[in-house]
């Protein structure tokens, strides 16, 4: 029996849900409209072409998401049509469909792009699934390359600024992580970046990211603390299609996102107790299980975490794994806070005004000196993140000439970084040495010597209180 050719139809008695546009290019009528009318059930909107002429014609008009594309045409190969396809846009997606002895073909159509083969004869559903597997995996790609792009935008002015030895440390540091990452093939230590909230712990991640063989990798930022406390493990570890209610689509986890980049858990405090295990069984296995199956993937990301939180206590207390946070702390980093950086503060707060004035157009010409000393003088709980916003708001407020005392709002603050009234009551001059010493000892007096709650007392981790009482025989 001959067969009849398929003129251009679309069926528009459904409104499309998707939005997305397939052209199969098909000969075999019957087949043809069966597939047509499977997908337009599916929410899509499909157009036929029997012949090359037509399918070129329906291309150009409609261009579509996808195409469905047989290998034998009644005018030639449709091989032929790939190749003109690809070299309009290389990134349309093509599912090739061959029958038994054309698998040659079908190889051909692989290397000339195409997104995967079918062999005929084809089943609907199975059919249907490979469509939307197309289209996810498509969708996933735009979403990285847009995030690689990103990232690579903002990797190029990516500075930890600051002149004090403490951030020169911090910048040796990061030099000799990036080392490791010199041999593609072998995953980094996961690496632990401790500091207090603003410290700029983002800063130090996204550097170690720039400085390291991964640059052009995704960078996947995670923020433990603002996840969804019900949705936390589908967002980081994915889900396939029906794995529980609502779930109508197989979804990416953003561990799986980060590729061989680097997945950047932030807070990592925060992150729930209950799901800790799974996260461990990640960082051990190197695989992660999506939600709703038993097939387990591999991870290549590097995994790089921050805290503001003592977890060592945490883990104590039974509230963080141990064994997970040991994990973690492969490698560790410490941000100081912006009161320990006296040098740096005037340069950041040039820098950050600056920056402002010129994302604004505004003009800037510098700090009074009374406001110099109170940007020194004032301690910065908020850190570096702080008098960003700070500067940022003054800037806009004063518009042009030197920004005043009044205007940053520091004469309304607390700028007393200790209070010298409290050590004029032990009536003596103390060195820094011995004012810290004096401090220790009434912490852990107060404590009855339980290192923990001096530490938290003190506002300085566990580690660093130990070292301080070696260095002073206590």
């Amino acid at each position: 029996m001959s067969k009849k050719l398929i003129e251009p139809v679309i069926t528009t008695a459904e409104v499309p849900l998707l939005e997305k546009k397939i052209l199969i290019v098909e000969d075999e009528v019957v087949f043809a409209r069966a597939v047509q009318k499977h997908l337009i059930r599916a929410g899509y909107i499909v157009f036929l072409a029997g012949t090359l002429a037509i399918a070129r014609r329906e291309f150009s008009e409609h261009s579509p998401d996808l195409i469905l594309l047989d290998m034998r045409l009644p005018e030639g190969s449709g091989l032929d049509l790939l190749v003109d396809i690809k070299s309009t846009n290389p990134n349309i997606a093509v599912l090739v469909m061959s029958a038994y002895g054309e698998l040659e073909d079908a190889v051909s159509a692989m290397k000339l792009g195409a997104s995967d083969y079918l062999k005929k004869p084809i089943d609907l559903q199975e059919l249907l699934i490979n469509v939307e597997k197309v289209f996810d995996k498509n969708e996933l790609t735009q979403k990285l390359t847009y995030s690689v792009k990103r990232e690579q935008h903002a990797n190029e002015t990516v500075n930890f600024l600051g002149e004090c030895k403490k951030i020169k440390d911090v910048r040796r540091q990061v030099e000799r992580i990036s080392r490791l990452t010199q041999a593609g093939s072998i995953i980094p230590p996961t690496v632990l970046i401790l500091g207090e909230t603003g410290a700029g712990k983002d800063v130090v991640a996204r550097l170690l990211h720039a400085s390291s063989q991964r640059y052009e990798k995704p960078f996947v930022h995670v923020d433990c603390a603002s996840l969804p406390k019900d949705l936390i493990e589908s967002e980081l570890f994915g889900h396939e299609k029906g794995a529980f209610t609502n779930a109508h689509v197989a979804h990416t986890g953003l561990i799986e996102a980060a590729e061989d980049g680097v997945l950047f858990l932030d807070e990592i405090g925060e992150f729930p107790l209950d799901l800790q295990s799974k996260l461990l069984a990640v960082l051990e296995r190197r695989t992660l299980r999506k939600v709703g199956t038993t097939q387990e993937r591999p991870v290549a990301a590097w995994i790089i975490a921050a805290t503001n939180r003592d977890i060592e206590i945490l883990a104590e207390k039974g509230e963080f794994r141990q064994d997970l946070y040991y994990r973690l702390n492969v490698i560790s980093l410490f941000t100081p806070a912006l009161r320990e950086r006296e040098d740096d503060i005037l340069l950041l707060a040039n820098h950050f005004s600056e920056q402002t004035s010129r994302r604004y157009g505004l003009e800037f010409d510098g700090f009074t000196d009374e406001a110099s000393d109170a940007l020194q003088d004032y301690a910065w709980p908020g850190n570096v993140r702080e008098m960003k916003h700070l500067i940022e708001r003054a800037i806009l407020l004063n518009g042009s000439g030197l920004l005043g005392i009044d205007i940053l709002g520091l004469d309304k603050k607390d700028n007393a970084k200790t209070n010298k009234n409290d050590m004029n009551d032990m009536n003596e001059e103390l060195t820094l040495g011995e004012a810290e010493l004096h401090l220790i000892k009434q912490a852990l007096e107060r404590t009855n010597r339980n290192v923990s709650k001096a530490s938290r007392e003190l506002d300085i981790t566990r580690m660093a209180l130990r070292y301080r009482m070696k260095k002073y025989n206590l």
